[in-house]
């Protein structure tokens, strides 16, 4: 009894924040980046690209590519890729649709204070459904598919940053270089609010630990998919006197989520320990160079 108790109280929050988090983009997306003729990365880029190129209202383009982007992730990845963004590809494009219809006036004519405005409320509606462990079914699921089908050797945040920074040149082509450049800007405010929403005003980069009887899996996906360097070690469990591995890694507040949403697909019983990061010096993305700290 407890235990669906739990449960239900789980749903509820999570239609609330996806519903919440879903209101906010579509209302950023209807009311502030389409209306002064912004871009952006994702889906939601190119359908306003092909908005403009073939005319085609971009929020049934949106809607298409969204099941197309769910079909695909069915045939290639199988169902249990395919369940995690069935939700957001089939209810997310409804309700852009019905926000476009509204139309919303907020903010015209100030293309650099609705880029701010767009990340700002874009962001947090991004974050809200990411912090539930949801997915938008985007180009982050495109990037998953090109990684493991064609290019295993290149990370997922590499491939989504590819996929994205061609989008923006397409539109600077498309319309014309200071669409492009506030579209830089917006993409930038977007993934701070994003990170604000999932860990606060923390660090920019955060430790993870992680005990798991999947370490192996673990350690491989964190090395070759993410990216990042791990380092692990035997530890003895107090309680059940059990020798088990841990796994220790340094990363960003995205790449966090996205292993802790692998590791609940393979080991729910997992332990993982986020901790906050101060500084981090040594080889790595993101990460200060010792001699350039030595030189200041």
């Amino acid at each position: 009894m407890r235990k669906e108790k739990k449960d239900f109280s789980k749903l509820i929050l999570d239609v609330f924040y996806i519903a919440l988090g879903c209101a906010l983009l579509a209302f950023a997306i209807t009311s502030i980046l389409k209306p002064n003729g912004l871009i952006t990365g994702g889906i939601t880029g190119i359908s306003i690209l092909l908005d403009g190129l073939i005319g085609i209202n971009y929020t049934y383009i949106y809607y298409l590519l969204s099941i197309a982007v769910l079909i695909g992730a069915w045939l290639l990845m199988g169902k249990r890729e395919a369940a995690k963004i069935i939700l957001l590809s089939v209810i997310f494009p409804l309700i852009l649709i019905l926000f476009e219809a509204i139309s919303i006036d907020f903010i015209e004519n100030d293309t650099f204070l609705a880029s701010i405005y767009y990340g700002i409320i874009g962001g947090t509606g991004c974050g809200l459904i990411l912090k539930r462990g949801y997915s938008m079914g985007g180009t982050d699921t495109i990037a998953k598919i090109i990684h493991y089908k064609a290019f295993p050797f290149i990370s997922i945040s590499q491939i989504l940053l590819s996929i994205d920074v061609a989008i923006i040149m397409v539109s600077g082509v498309v319309y014309d270089r200071h669409v492009a450049l506030y579209a830089i800007l917006t993409q930038i405010i977007m993934m701070k609010s994003i990170d604000l929403i999932l860990f606060g005003f923390g660090s920019k980069n955060v430790k993870i630990e992680i005990i798991s009887n999947k370490a192996d899996k673990i350690g491989e996906y964190i090395l070759y998919t993410i990216g990042r360097g791990i380092s692990t070690y035997e530890i003895k469990g107090g309680y059940t006197n059990n020798t088990r591995e841990k796994i220790i890694s340094i990363c960003s507040p995205r790449e966090v989520m996205l292993i802790k949403m692998f590791i609940a697909q393979i080991d729910p019983d997992a332990f993982v320990n986020i901790l906050p990061v101060i500084s981090v010096w040594g080889k790595g993305v993101g990460f200060e160079s010792l001699l350039e700290e030595n030189n200041v």
